[in-house]
Parts: structure tokens; C-alpha cells; sequence
């Protein structure tokens, strides 16, 4: 990679490069030998070779699509001469497969955690408000709303309280696939090692009824855990204030909880991108790759997620499955996208969004490829279901959509106690009670949008960090942000609205 070129080479077989500038209509790039036969936005490609129509094109040496019809070098390369081609790609299970080289424990990273009685920890510190259905949501915003920063002011350890509603719970058939998602959701909150305390609030008549969503889940009721049901409380009114006093009750325990040094072998963090472009596989996405390797070293954990964006590059991650059942799992999980997006016209099946196409690219392949370098280079431990709680340590696959906050939702209920959330048009994410670290992909937007984000990787195009220097950069950053320093999300006060479960099947 040349960083004083306006063009990027990502690899020797690729017969296209990318603009790391904005490329002039006859601009001569001397070192590729080529001429601009078109304005090339930033972050697009153009053909290095001719290219005829039906040939593979190749980025980072992987098959993005096919030629549509003849390319001259210089061409501009996106979706209107660029066709999508599905076709088999060989798994490959196991045959990528390193060992890892594990840092010894006593000598591995440490951050200030919440240390739970079981021995979960932390990173934050809230109390939390569930709605076991849409029709207890209004009450349990209600209740969170009562607990204002001046009220909390007594009690410096909690981080806030906050409400988790959600529309779903009822006019749903049960049992279903939807429900098991929806009670599994809740229940990895309800556990989550970010909230100190919870009460979960029903109104009474649900098909997701509160007792039953306890006991098939195995939660324990106690002095921080506790529910409330409208139908039996008196209604709206008395429901919000027997809500707040049973928080009331809580604070003072769950004030009591106090960071300590813990091994950063209890990190999970969910791996999220949104608002992807050109740059993106270039600079954020790698770069997180290489802190999560950074990160399994030690001993944590790192989720990737958003199915239907591995989709094409899928054998990057099976040929380093541990075992073949692992990497059919995740060929199950894609087989069952296939079934379940036939017909649509959805992002699985080619389409990417708008901030997507101006950022870059093409399709589908083109975004995967970047999607999933997220994951870093380490072996494929397990694959698991949405909200499925996480178990291996190691870097693991949660199955979701690709909508965002979907995808943050059903990780933080695996276990997630961060987000690292890479964007290249500019993502204004925030989550709670696991925080939101924001990486930007290049300097340009970083620059513009510096409020929110939180790590310019953009550094990385510009020639200033390789890949390898930023990743742990941003295994540090991580470490500091899990020990309290709040991320740009937090300071602005987002994620309260970002709890969004997966909704699967009919509404009736």
C-alpha cells in the first residue's frame, strides 16, 4: 500500500485498486499505470487491467462479482458494471486453524471492573427496568425517569436506571421461535454483569407471562431482582410507584459495588459495523481484528455478528472453525438466511444500503469481506443463536440480522459487556448497559463527526499507524473504557432507545 498514492493496491492478484482520494476524470496515476476514465469518488474502485465481461473481479484477492461487461483499466468499478454471482465456495473446515499464542495469566492486560457474587464482572454499573410486553413500556420509562441524576446523586457507584422496553410480548404465537428469542433476550439482560439490580414489569394477561418467563429461564427473585404486574398492583399509577419503590430498595446494595483490577480475561465485546464504505476493510475493520486478537490472547472473548453480512466471504471464517461441526453450524445458520430472505429484497441477497453504495460498495460480497475481518485472525470456538448465552472464550459467531441495534441487543443479552462498532459513513450508535465504542474508518469523517466517534482509524489510510500499531491502540482504549472512561455515546446520553429484540413470525 502506497500512502502518498491517490490509489491503494490491497493485494498483488487484485485487478482492482481502491481511491484512497477523490480521482479526476484523466488523472494519470503513474506507479499503476493507469489514467482515470472517470471521476472516482473516494473509497471506490478502478479497474487496474482490462477486465472482460464475465470475469472475476478481485479485491483483497477475494471474488466480489463479475465484470458485466468489458473494462478497460482506468474504469470506474461499482454496481452499474459490477454483477453479484453466487456460486460455491469450498469450506475448507479447519485448514486455517493456528494455535493461539496465550498471554500466561498472571501476566495478562487488567482493567476496573464490577465484580459480581458470582463471579461475573462488569463494566458498568446500572439497575435495570424490563418490560415483559409493549403494554408495561410506558410504566417502566416512567419508573426509570423518577431516578434523575439528582436523585442518584447519593450514590456515586450507579451508573443510572434505566428502562428496556420493547413491543413485542403478546399477539405472537407461542411457542414459537419469536418467543424463545424474546424470553432469551430478557433473560440475558436480567443477568447481565452491567446491572447490579433489575424488576421486570408485565401487565398481567401477556402470552409472555412474568412468572413463567422467571422460572424458564432460571432467574432467581430476591433483594435485586424483582417483578411487578400491573393487573395485580392497582394499575398504572400505583404500578410506577411500587416500581420505584422497589428500586428505592436496591440502591444503597448496588451502590455498595465497588471496581476492582480484574483479568481482562473476562472481557466480551460485541463486534458491530454500520454505515460501512470503502475504507472499512482498509483501516476500522482490520484494525478491530487485530485488537480482538489481542484481546483472545489475553484470554477474553470477541462476538461477531450480522449473518447476512459474511455472506460470500463465509470460508474466511470456517476453514478456522476448531472442528467441522463448528463451521457447518455456521453454514446452517447462512442456509437458514437463505430460506428465511427468499424472495426479499434484502441485504443477504445482494442488496446493500444507500450509505453503503456512496460509500463504496457494490454488494453484499464487498461488504462482507470487510464485515468479517472484524473478527480478527484466531480459531472460530463456537457458533451460537441469537441471545444465546456465551459460554467459550475465544472468538465466537452470534447469529443475527444485520440491523444494528438488533445485532447490539442480542449480543449484549450473550454477555457483551462492550460494543466496538465500526463506521465509515458515520453511525451515531450508543448502547446500554454495555457502552458503544465507536471507530471511524477515515479522517475526513472522523473529523466532521468527532463528537461521536471515538477512534479515528482513518490513520491508518493516511500512512500514520499500520494495522497492527492501531489494533493495540484500540485494545488499550478498550481496556479504558471497561475501567469507566465514558465513550462519546455515553456522554451524549445514548442508548435508550437502542434495545431492540429480534421479532421473528406473525403479529396476530
Amino acid at each position: 500500500m502506497k500512502n502518498d498514492s491517490p490509489l491503494l493496491c490491497l493485494h498483488p492478484n487484485d485487478n482492482v485498486l481502491v481511491a484512497r482520494t477523490a480521482i479526476a476524470l484523466g488523472e494519470t496515476i503513474a506507479e499503476f499505470n493507469v489514467r482515470a476514465r472517470a471521476q472516482v469518488p473516494p473509497g471506490h474502485k478502478i479497474a487496474a487491467r482490462v477486465i472482460a465481461a464475465g470475469e472475476e473481479v478481485r479485491k483483497y484477492d477475494t471474488v466480489i462479482g463479475v465484470a458485466s461487461r468489458d473494462l478497460e483499466a482506468g474504469d470506474y468499478v461499482h454496481s452499474h458494471n459490477l454483477t453479484l454471482v453466487d456460486s460455491y465456495r469450498d469450506p475448507g473446515f479447519c485448514q486455517d486453524v493456528r494455535p493461539v499464542a496465550y498471554v500466561p495469566e498472571v501476566e495478562r492486560a487488567t482493567f476496573m471492573g464490577f465484580l459480581r457474587a458470582d463471579g461475573r464482572v462488569g463494566t458498568r454499573n446500572f439497575i435495570g427496568v424490563l418490560s415483559s410486553v409493549n403494554c408495561s413500556s410506558t410504566v417502566i420509562k416512567r419508573i426509570a425517569a423518577h431516578f434523575t441524576p439528582e436523585r442518584l446523586a447519593a450514590y456515586p457507584n450507579i451508573d443510572g436506571v434505566t428502562a428496556f422496553a420493547q413491543t413485542s410480548g403478546c399477539g405472537m404465537s407461542s411457542p414459537s421461535e419469536h418467543f424463545d428469542v424474546l424470553r432469551r433476550t430478557l433473560a440475558g439482560y436480567a443477568r447481565h454483569p452491567n446491572l447490579a439490580g433489575v424488576l421486570i414489569v408485565g401487565l398481567g394477561c401477556e402470552r409472555n407471562q412474568v412468572d413463567s418467563l422467571v422460572d424458564s429461564q432460571g432467574l432467581k427473585q430476591g433483594r435485586l431482582m424483582r417483578t411487578l404486574v400491573m393487573q395485580e398492583a392497582g394499575g398504572t399509577r400505583a404500578t410506577i410507584e411500587a416500581g420505584v419503590r422497589a428500586i428505592e430498595e436496591m440502591l444503597e446494595e448496588a451502590n455498595a459495588a465497588q471496581r476492582q483490577p480484574v483479568s481482562a480475561s473476562h472481557l466480551k465485546i460485541g463486534l458491530e459495523c454500520g454505515g460501512s464504505d470503502g475504507f472499512s476493510a482498509i483501516s476500522a475493520n482490520p484494525a478491530l481484528g487485530a485488537a480482538m486478537d489481542i484481546l483472545v490472547q489475553h484470554g477474553g472473548t470477541a462476538i461477531l455478528s450480522e449473518t447476512p453480512e459474511i455472506h460470500g466471504v463465509e470460508f474466511m471464517l470456517t476453514r478456522r472453525a476448531i472442528t467441522p461441526e463448528v463451521g457447518q453450524k455456521l453454514l446452517d445458520r447462512l442456509a437458514w438466511w437463505e430460506r428465511y430472505t427468499a424472495g426479499e429484497n434484502a441485504q443477504f441477497n445482494g442488496v446493500v444500503g444507500h450509505g453503503n453504495q456512496a460509500g463504496g460498495l457494490a454488494n453484499i460480497f464487498e461488504k462482507s469481506l470487510g464485515s468479517a475481518m472484524k473478527g480478527g485472525t484466531t480459531p472460530l470456538q463456537a457458533v451460537y443463536e441469537y441471545a444465546e448465552p456465551i459460554d467459550q472464550a475465544g472468538f465466537v459467531f452470534m447469529d443475527s440480522p444485520g440491523y444494528d441495534p438488533v445485532a447490539a441487543t442480542g449480543q449484549i443479552a450473550s454477555g457483551a459487556q462492550l460494543i466496538c462498532f465500526t463506521t465509515g459513513r458515520g453511525s451515531m450508535f450508543g448502547s446500554k448497559p454495555a457502552p458503544t465504542i465507536k471507530l471511524a474508518s477515515n479522517t475526513p469523517m472522523y473529523r466532521r463527526l468527532e463528537e461521536d466517534m471515538d477512534i479515528n482509524c482513518g490513520v491508518v489510510i493516511d500512512g500514520e499507524m499500520s494495522v497492527h500499531e492501531l489494533g493495540r491502540a484500540i485494545f488499550e482504549q478498550i481496556l479504558r473504557h471497561a475501567s469507566g472512561e465514558a465513550t462519546k455515546s455515553e456522554a451524549l446520553g445514548l442508548g435508550d432507545h437502542e434495545f431492540v429484540p429480534w421479532q421473528l413470525g406473525i403479529v396476530s
